[in-house]
């Protein structure tokens, strides 16, 4: 396994596995016996950065969530596990109630949800301290100083680690770091979107976000990111649900254009040259690039698992590299 920081400050930051796991399903439709060996074989491998977060997975039931981080606190307790693993938690799209959405019915990011929320966090999860706690998606309702100020006074008190935000306009992440930053308080280190090699378009109405599409890492924030090297991007599902390999899968509308068809050929010509799958040069391409990406990979199985792991050691040319940025 290999690693990267995330987070600056001595008392807080991390030292994280390149290859992130995606816990999202664990305890719904994965079961617990196959969670659990996906967890331990993870852990084995060297990996020790764990996703999850307080609504997941609502949609599967009809109820609030919280079955992943349930099963994530089970997994610790019957393991041992201590504060060498590294746990990233969500909140804020948790629905307020069973058979609701949060596209309609959100917690929000109000300083008495954020304290509320973590609380309840870190009690299916069993841990004193939250290692990353992100704000999941926008509140457009609260002003954004008190959802600041909220997650600062975990900081604060020690009951979460690093700060982090998914699913916001950039223009949005931006404001909420310099509220914090004048106000000396912490503020977002870690960003979490959607990225991938292949790149949706972004003139597609979102039915999940109000404000437009804003879970993918466009243009714009891969350029915020460039311009704040501390800053570390997250990138949920990177293999696209299975859509690269799999017929069954089709990619979403928003990747139905010109560019996808030149991409996945040079994708399926360098998979080709150097033996691996597709999947595995998808991962390799984020995990060795130049801005600083931990792919976030979830797996239903141990064989999915060890297929994701061997990319950690995929080393791709400068030419591949170039060859696959170029294609559109």
């Amino acid at each position: 396994m290999k690693y990267r920081m995330i987070g600056t400050d001595p008392k807080t930051r991390r030292e994280v596995s390149v290859l992130a796991l995606g816990a999202m399903l664990f305890g719904s439709l994965t079961d617990e016996k196959t969670s659990f060996a996906v967890l331990d074989r993870y852990v084995e491998a060297g990996g020790n950065f764990i996703d999850t977060s307080d609504n997941y997975a609502f949609w599967t039931d009809g109820s609030q969530g919280g079955q992943s981080e349930a099963l994530l606190g089970r997994w610790r307790r019957s393991r041992g596990i201590g504060d060498e693993i590294v746990i990233a938690t969500k909140l804020g799209a948790r629905p307020l109630a069973p058979g609701t959405s949060y596209t309609d019915n959100p917690e929000g990011l109000s300083a008495k949800v954020i304290r509320e929320a973590a609380e309840r966090s870190r009690e299916r999860l069993g841990v004193e301290r939250l290692d990353l706690l992100y704000a999941h998606i926008e509140d457009r309702t609260v002003p954004l100083a008190e959802t600041v100020e909220g997650f600062a006074g975990l900081v604060a008190e020690g009951s979460v680690g690093l700060l982090g935000v998914s699913n916001h306009a950039a223009w949005r992440v931006e404001r909420a770091r310099a509220l914090a930053a004048a106000a000396g308080l912490p503020g977002y280190e870690v960003l979490q979107y959607q990225h991938s090699l292949l790149r949706p378009r972004t003139d597609v109405p979102d039915a999940l976000f109000e404000h437009g599409s804003l879970g993918g890492a466009t243009p714009d924030l891969l350029s915020y990111l460039r311009a704040e090297p501390d800053l570390t991007l997250v990138a949920y599902s990177p293999l696209l649900g299975g859509a690269y390999v799999r017929e069954d899968k089709p990619l979403p509308a928003d990747y139905d254009h010109p560019g996808t068809v030149a991409r996945l050929a040079v994708l399926r010509e360098v998979a080709k040259e150097t033996g691996a799958s597709v999947n595995q040069v998808v991962l390799a391409w984020q995990i060795g690039g130049t801005l600083p990406v931990v792919p976030l990979a979830g797996a239903s199985s141990v064989a999915q698992l060890e297929e994701n792991l061997a990319a950690v050691d995929l080393e791709l040319t400068q030419d591949q590299r170039v060859r696959l940025d170029a294609a559109h």
